[in-house]
Parts: structure tokens; C-alpha cells; sequence
């Protein structure tokens, strides 16, 4: 996978343990089945001046793409945009699209809402208020809006840290584009399970399979204990269907369980 991507999450919740990142597992997940290669995932506070700095690094980096998450909502502690404005030496200025877009969403709240219709207060305002020369995404389940920026070849994307508008954002603004870079490259990954056999022993095993299927890549995942080891093999790789990526998966899967089971080991398809 050529096409890389950064992840960005934003939030002192995430620091201190009060919140699991969860969006940092989806992105990878859902990215990578897009087949671009997540590259590094970054978690910062809600600090101006942190959050500059960390956008500084990824942006000298040169991804293809960064996402961050977090920090787009109305109170206090949602500085993302001020971030990322300070990092690009931007001014924060009120965009007329994002702000059609909140009052949109306000408009919808209040026929089903004690609120008043189009009432536009500083913390909703604040929603709309973007770094300059970037562009509001549609929030399809929330009210603030995503974000895009262009960055020197590098495409970002701000999304909110509500797991549900993130994915809602991701699916309908990002995917496509992703795929799109992607050139139709997917990713193909499968997991073996082993019995009786230390992982020391399994190293030169995948050391073996891996140097003759270059395009595999595999990770041993230590499940049991040290006196009954129990392993987790994942295999993973990346292609085109034309180049049939799932047959060298199955080469180097049927290669690594002979070697197993040659080695005094058990091998399953499945967990146990």
C-alpha cells in the first residue's frame, strides 16, 4: 500500500484514560480496508499550542492524508480548529457554508425541540467558524460541521470525536476519496491459531514464509500463557484483484502451518 495516512485524536479524556480510543481503531481499520497504510496515530490535549505543534510534524511529514478527531464542538475545550489555524499561520473567520449548515441543523432541532428556531449564540456560531481557505464537510448525524483543508499536497480531515458523527463524516466525505487514491488496491488478511509452540520457536518459522511471500506480511499475537502457549497468527497483504492477493495469503498461511506442525506444533483455522 503506497497511499499513506496519519491519525490525529485530539482530547485530554483520551490522555488520562477516562475515554478507549475507539475512533483511532475504527480509522485504521476502515482505512487500511481501503487500502491505504496508516502510518502513525498521534494523541494530543486540548492545547492551542500542543495541537499546533503536532499538526506542524504530520504536515512536514507529507501524508496523503491526515483525519484528526475531537475538539469541533461548541464548549470551551473544543480548540481543534484553533490548532490547526495556528499551524497553518490561517485566521479563524465564520464560513457561510458551515454556517448554513448549523443553522440548518438548529432549524431541524426546533420542530421537535423546546429551542428557538435560528438562534444563532456563540457557541453555535463558534461551530462555523473555520480556519480560512478550508471547507465544511456535512455532518449527516450532528451539528458541527467536518472539515477540509489542503495542506502542500496533503489532504486533512477534521472530524468530530462523537464515534458516530466521525463515522457518519468518514463514510460519506472521506471513503470515497480514499478509495479513489487507493486505485482499487484492497486488503486481504486472514489469522491461523497455534498450539505447542513457543513464540521464539515460531520467529524463524515466520521468518521463513515471509522471506518467500514478500507481499505477506505476518504478526504473532501471544494468547495463552508461558507454560501453554497459544498464538495467533495474522497474515496480511495488500493488491489489486487482478494480482490475486488472497492466493499468495493462502501460500504463505498453508506454508506457515506445515512448518508449524513439522515443529511439534498444532495448527487451527479457528479460535478454540
Amino acid at each position: 500500500m503506497a497511499t499513506d495516512m496519519e491519525i490525529v485524536c485530539v482530547g485530554n479524556e483520551l490522555l488520562i484514560g477516562k475515554v478507549v480510543n475507539t475512533n483511532a481503531s475504527w480509522l485504521g481499520k476502515r482505512a487500511t480496508n481501503t487500502g491505504i497504510a496508516i502510518t502513525r496515530i498521534t494523541i494530543c490535549a486540548d492545547n492551542v499550542e500542543e495541537m499546533a505543534a503536532v499538526f506542524r510534524e504530520v504536515f512536514a511529514r507529507k501524508p496523503k492524508f491526515v483525519v484528526s478527531t475531537g475538539g469541533l464542538g461548541p464548549t470551551f475545550d473544543d480548540k481543534t480548529l484553533q490548532g490547526i489555524a495556528e499551524a497553518l499561520h490561517r485566521k479563524l473567520a465564520v464560513n457561510e457554508d458551515a454556517l448554513r449548515m448549523v443553522k440548518d441543523k438548529y432549524t431541524e432541532y426546533a420542530k421537535t425541540r423546546n429551542i428557538k428556531e435560528g438562534e444563532m449564540t456563540a457557541p453555535r456560531l463558534k461551530m462555523a467558524t473555520l480556519p480560512e481557505g478550508t471547507s465544511p464537510l456535512p455532518n449527516p448525524v450532528g451539528t458541527a460541521p467536518g472539515v477540509r483543508a489542503d495542506v502542500d499536497g496533503t489532504v486533512l480531515f477534521v472530524l468530530p470525536g462523537v464515534p458516530r458523527e466521525m463515522e457518519a463524516i468518514f463514510e460519506e466525505s472521506v471513503t470515497p476519496l480514499l478509495r479513489k487514491a487507493s486505485g482499487n488496491v484492497a486488503f486481504y488478511e486472514k489469522s491461523i491459531f497455534a498450539d505447542d509452540i513457543m513464540e521464539s520457536v515460531l520467529a524463524p518459522l515466520i521468518d521463513t514464509v515471509m522471506k518467500d511471500n514478500p507481499s505477506v506480511y505476518i504478526k504473532s499475537h501471544p494468547k495463552g500463557r508461558e507454560h501453554k502457549p497459544h498464538m495467533e497468527l495474522h497474515l496480511s497483504t495488500s493488491g489489486k484483484p487482478s494480482e490475486k492477493p488472497e492466493k499468495s495469503l493462502e501460500n504463505a498461511s498453508a506454508q506457515l502451518a506445515t512448518l508449524i506442525v513439522k515443529s511439534g506444533g498444532k495448527v487451527y483455522a479457528d479460535e478454540n
